[in-house]
């Protein structure tokens, strides 16, 4: 994205990855990170590309994760799990920051959670209930346009021809996705689902540029999955399942917790601040391909002409949009 770019999407989340390439204020230079970076060392160019393409795997494999678990779960409980376990893996982060935090601060942070990570991560796991996992991750990719159009309309921030051409082609390529069908089943609801999260994720890194501007990283990040544990967990409550749940779903749900949320925005933030946001953000392009070859390779599900057709516009559209003229 032109000016800034702020990844603060999980997972589906993310990601939280996606969102970083938004350039302004966003997760570059006058991020909400503060962070300062060196040029990164030759020789350490080799780890820094096994951490993204580790990063990546990590991420995609968070809808595998909710693919497996979400029908036994049900997606409130699942998605509680996984903030309480991925809030508890990033607190030292927040008690390192909390004089940073002052309470007006937790004003912003409690719908910022709501629609940061608490209904987006929902909305993954209702997907994932009903379609391949691989939808939820091409879909995940849309969060750094939705992000550069949610800065357009309400930050004023310029979208050049370059940028809405890119635009155009990843929305195009969600309609193409929706009207697809795999193994004879219609995944359009899905689709959407994953669509209307990538929105909340936009609207929310944008809202973490602006009010959250000074505070580290990982400290919202604890903050926000903290606070939308807390949301979420009267109706997460009320919608616990009754039945034994099974161990491959209580696996499935605490590897999506600790693994996909916590331990892998701990990993997102160290590439900030070793190469920087920009570079840190070209995870984007490897969750939804990790996404797929993880539900292929493991639950079997198949890859699909509208499928591969839809990703390679999304991700040309992301490519598109984030290049920048010379």
């Amino acid at each position: 994205m032109t000016r800034g770019g702020r990844n603060w999407s999980k997972t589906g989340l993310a990601k939280q990855a996606a969102a970083a390439t938004i350039a302004p204020a966003s997760r570059q230079g006058d991020s909400p990170l503060s962070v300062t970076t060196a040029a990164p060392r030759s020789g350490a160019n080799w780890r820094t590309g096994l951490e993204l393409i580790a990063l990546g795997a990590i991420w995609g494999s968070s809808f595998l994760f909710m693919r497996v678990a979400a029908a036994d779960f049900g997606p409130l409980a699942l998605v509680e799990v996984r903030l309480v376990l991925g809030a508890a893996v990033l607190l030292p982060f927040l008690w390192q920051a909390r004089a940073q935090l002052a309470p007006r601060l937790w004003l912003h942070l409690s719908w910022i959670a709501a629609i940061n990570s608490a209904i987006p991560f929902v909305l993954f796991a209702w997907g994932a209930e009903r379609a391949p996992a691989g939808i939820g991750a091409i879909t995940n990719a849309l969060t750094v346009l939705f992000a550069t159009l949610i800065a357009f309309f309400f930050y004023s921030e310029r979208i050049d021809a370059r940028r809405a051409a890119g635009l155009l082609v990843g929305f195009a390529g969600v309609v193409v996705l929706a009207s697809g069908k795999v193994a004879g089943s219609n995944v359009g609801a899905a689709a959407l689902a994953g669509s209307g999260a990538s929105l909340l994720y936009g609207i929310g890194v944008n809202a973490i540029r602006r009010h959250l501007h000074g505070v580290p990283a990982g400290a919202v990040a604890a903050a926000t999955l903290t606070t939308a544990s807390l949301l979420l967990a009267p109706f997460a409550g009320l919608a616990w399942p009754r039945h034994p749940l099974a161990p491959s779903s209580w696996l499935c749900g605490a590897l999506l917790g600790v693994l996909c949320t916590g331990t892998a925005y701990a990993m997102y933030y160290r590439l900030i601040h070793r190469i920087g946001p920009a570079r840190a953000a070209s995870v984007t392009y490897l969750v939804p391909l990790f996404g797929v070859i993880w539900a292929w390779l493991i639950l079997g599900e198949p890859l699909t002409p509208s499928m591969a057709i839809s990703g390679a516009m999304i991700l040309g559209g992301v490519a598109l949009s984030q290049q920048r003229r010379s």
